[in-house]
């Protein structure tokens, strides 16, 4: 496909020359593009899709940087950063090195916030917005949401603060799920359209300013034709909620009607105060196959545009094993729930849901509320299983701590996409949750390695096992290459006394394999397997406590994790050998897996070269 006109766009600046005639092609090419880039390195493509208009018209009427546009979650930035110098980039989308699939900052300065996880863009707008009123700026904050992140608590959080703000803060609600009725749709976007055209907007300032400056009876006429407005505007757009709260409301737009779009985001600049628009969007747009199942487009492989890509279940995945193991303990007991926070098919459970749908509960993008729900339920008998992505679950600190942990309610964590996830970078790594449940009492915690184990490890979380207890493994399928017998306790394998690696979960293969070719040129090196990873049993410190070296290889951040309080608990038996840990240290950027561990010195090799250097 040719592009004729986003070849010659490489800032806003070259955006805002064309004619509005020259928009509507241009937004074809856009989307030409972004199927082209993404079937080759993989990406989120429906939510791009789907909001190419909406994107060039914020371009069109805002001038970033100095205005910032805030998106959230970041799933559709895509567009944005093709009009802002970095299309010759997208070759290296998610890749090491490359450009992200989220805003950064750090990577370009119309990237206003970073974002990664759902629901903040609101909070972050009004910051900037609040900040650049008391710098005296005139700029606006626009914060681009989706309807599937107001399922999140923190946007309701900001849209109580935001509304009464008197900042030029404008959020985009980007509604794409729920369909709008054709009749009420239709007249609602028209009257939106009339609302915004200045010609209106000139008439309603000519009649307001008659009205109050005409004695007796022109305050009341005007007082009354805004009462009646509003109750019209409440039947038509049920925009009561936004407009309570302070907001000027416009919408529903139609958000992929270019012109009707640009009309509504300069009513909107003009209004200088909080305003929400509601804009329609179709998931998708424009690719038959996303349109039809913009799930699977959410966040593709690489695939071949003329085909489509592969959205059947692939089971050979950690997630689809234990989301089977949630089930079949399910068919057995009737007091097990499986919950998810708006994910699924991720998190495996849709076999749990078509098996047990009155117990299977989504709560959409609100972990905490799941954490506490899941309280609930286990308050009264029930035995709930929780299945969120270790980087998501962060926010659910709080109330594993108050909620479920100090009175040992019996819920199970299956934390899914634990350590390095790869290519969606530092945003959602998850290496954090052992170091936040380590210092947490009453937890504990599984580290499984393997399909076998982690299934185990899950029947004995939800069967034996009280109060919270966490089943965590990574992304992706299983490469276990050698034949530890699965547990949900520890194995040693035994080669002397003189060293002794140590490791839990998926890292435990790459210890395995460097072991044995250490090994095979004439070391005497032991290897100890962790399932349970907190509490620590004592007897695997006992066993360490025998070795004059010790060498504890962690997935997972350094701070206040394993490794490090594996290493205290041997401190207090007395140990007076050496003890080396090797573990991630920050934060994560976007490369493959297997990168990664090469650059955190996890891979094979490096282990091998790490133990021979220290000896």
């Amino acid at each position: 496909m040719e592009y004729k006109l986003l070849n010659h766009i490489n800032t806003p600046d070259d955006l805002k020359k064309l004619s509005k005639e020259q928009l509507v092609p241009l937004c074809e090419e856009i989307r030409g593009f972004l199927l082209e880039s993404v079937s080759q390195t993989g990406g989120h493509l429906a939510s791009n899709l789907g909001t190419v208009e909406l994107t060039v018209a914020l371009h069109k009427v805002f001038q970033s940087p100095e205005d910032k546009i805030v998106f959230d979650v970041g799933h559709q930035c895509y567009t944005h950063k093709l009009l802002t110098n970095r299309k010759e980039q997208f070759v290296s989308l998610r890749q090491k090195g490359g450009i992200s699939g989220f805003p950064k900052p750090k990577e370009s300065e119309h990237d206003a916030f970073i974002a990664g996880h759902s629901s903040t863009s609101i909070s972050a707008a009004l910051g900037i917005a609040k900040a650049l009123q008391i710098q005296g700026k005139s700029n606006h904050a626009i914060a681009v949401i989706g309807d599937g992140a107001f399922t999140g608590g923190e946007a309701y959080e900001a849209l109580n603060n935001a509304g009464r703000s008197g900042t030029n803060l404008i959020l985009i609600l980007n509604h794409n799920d729920m369909s709008i009725s054709k009749n009420v749709g239709a007249f609602a976007r028209y009257l939106a359209t009339i609302r915004a055209r200045p010609g209106y907007l000139n008439l309603k300032s000519t009649i307001e300013k008659i009205l109050l400056h005409t004695p007796l009876i022109g305050k009341p006429i005007r007082n009354w034709l805004e009462s009646s407005k509003s109750m019209l505007k409440t039947l038509i757009y049920r925009s009561t909620f936004f407009e309570e709260l302070g907001f000027s409301y416009l919408g529903p737009t139609d958000g992929h009607d270019i012109e009707e779009l640009i009309l509504v985001l300069r009513r909107a600049k003009e209004l200088q105060r909080p305003v929400l628009i509601q804009v329609e969007t179709i998931k998708g747009k424009g690719y038959p196959f996303a349109e039809e199942n913009p799930g699977a487009y959410h966040a593709t492989a690489t695939f071949d545009p003329s085909v489509g890509s592969d959205d059947s279940i692939n089971e050979d995945t950690y997630s689809f094993v234990s989301g089977m193991t949630i089930k079949q303990v399910a068919d057995e007991d009737n007091r097990i729930c499986a919950i998810t926070a708006a994910m699924k098919y991720a998190t495996g459970l849709q076999n749990f849901y078509q098996a047990h749908k009155e117990r299977f509960f989504d709560v959409g993008i609100a972990e905490q509320h799941a954490v506490t729900f899941a309280g609930g339920l286990a308050s009264q008998g029930m035995i709930p299983v929780f299945a969120v992505y270790s980087s998501f679950l962060q926010r659910g600190y709080d109330q594993i701590i108050h909620d479920i942990s100090i009175e040992q309610q019996h819920v199970v964590l299956a934390i899914d996409r634990a350590g390095i996830v790869g290519e969606d970078g530092e945003t959602h790594q998850g290496i954090f949750d052992t170091a936040y449940l380590n210092h947490i009492p009453n937890v504990k915690v599984y580290s499984p390695e393997g399909y076998e184990e982690t299934s185990l490890c899950m029947q004995k979380a939800i069967t034996e096992d009280q109060g919270v207890v966490a089943v965590r493994y990574p992304r992706g399928s299983a490469k276990v290459t050698h034949t530890f017998l699965p547990t949900t306790e520890y194995e040693h394998k035994q080669n002397g006394n003189d060293t002794l690696v140590i490791s839990y979960g998926r890292m435990t293969s790459n210890c395995f394999d460097a072991v044995q070719e250490l090994n095979q040129q004439g070391n005497n090196i032991s290897l100890l397997k962790l399932t349970q990873i907190i509490p620590l049993d004592t007897k695997v410190i006992s066993i360490a406590n025998e070795y004059k070296n010790v060498y504890f290889v962690e997935e997972a951040i350094q701070t206040g994790g394993i490794a490090e309080h594996f290493g205290a608990l041997l401190l207090e038996q007395g140990y007076k050998g050496s003890y080396h840990i090797r573990a991630i240290e920050s934060f994560v950027p976007q490369s493959s897996v297997n990168e990664a561990f090469v650059s955190l010195g996890l891979d094979k090799d490096s282990i091998k070269e790490w133990i021979i250097n220290a000896k």
